[in-house]
């Protein structure tokens, strides 16, 4: 578990396909690293992976095929900044919210509006995702906590203040490139539990 507070900004080292459809990454974070043992969870661009080593600052993680056809983690190259978060203990601060490094779909950056103290960046959203957000409700892009300042139809909006765009990759995200998409367990919770009951007549669908 995480809660979408991004600890630091690590680098791709190295991707290198080990089967037909996985591949092992390395990835250089300096701060996740400083405990890091094999077995332990580092959310990387807010997909959950398994420290296999790590290695002088670098950790390397197994991602299996069905998280490279599901998130945008297929599209990483050697270079690309990465958003890392250790995942939560019991003790942390929950300063974003409740999130579970499972990628629920890839969205894109549909434009980029900047204002003198923050910045305005629309986001497209897969369709079958769409009833699950909600104006001033939570979302994770990328590994990112945030909250949704506008809803329209195949898209929703976040305002992003400074630092946020200093501290992770929105900031120098262009019009165009993918971002990984979890929305807040809770909606699907609350959708599963209410599916086949009625509301004014009309049943929820599942």
């Amino acid at each position: 578990m995480f809660t979408g507070i991004v600890e630091e900004l690590g680098e791709v080292v190295g991707v290198t396909p080990t089967a037909e459809d996985s591949s092992l990454v390395a990835v250089r974070g300096p701060l996740v690293t400083s405990d890091a043992r094999h077995g332990d969870s580092i959310a990387v661009n807010g997909v959950c992976l398994t420290v296999v080593e790590v290695d002088g600052g670098v950790f390397t993680a197994d991602v299996m095929g069905e998280t490279l056809r599901r998130s945008a983690l297929g599209a990483l190259r050697t270079g690309d900044r990465v958003n890392l978060e250790r995942a939560a203990t019991l003790g942390s601060r929950l300063g974003g919210h409740l999130v579970q490094g499972h990628v629920d779909g890839v969205g894109e950056v549909l434009s980029r509006e900047p204002a003198p103290r923050w910045e305005t960046v629309r986001f497209r959203l897969p369709a079958a995702l769409s009833r699950y957000v909600v104006e001033k409700g939570s979302i994770t892009v990328d590994g990112v906590s945030l909250t949704v300042a506008e809803v329209g139809d195949g898209w929703f909006a976040v305002g992003l203040i400074p630092t946020t765009l200093s501290a992770t990759t929105l900031g120098n995200r262009s019009v165009g490139d993918p971002v990984n998409l979890e929305m807040d367990v809770l909606a699907k919770y609350v959708e599963r539990l209410l599916a086949g009951r009625t509301v004014d007549g009309a049943e929820v669908p599942a």
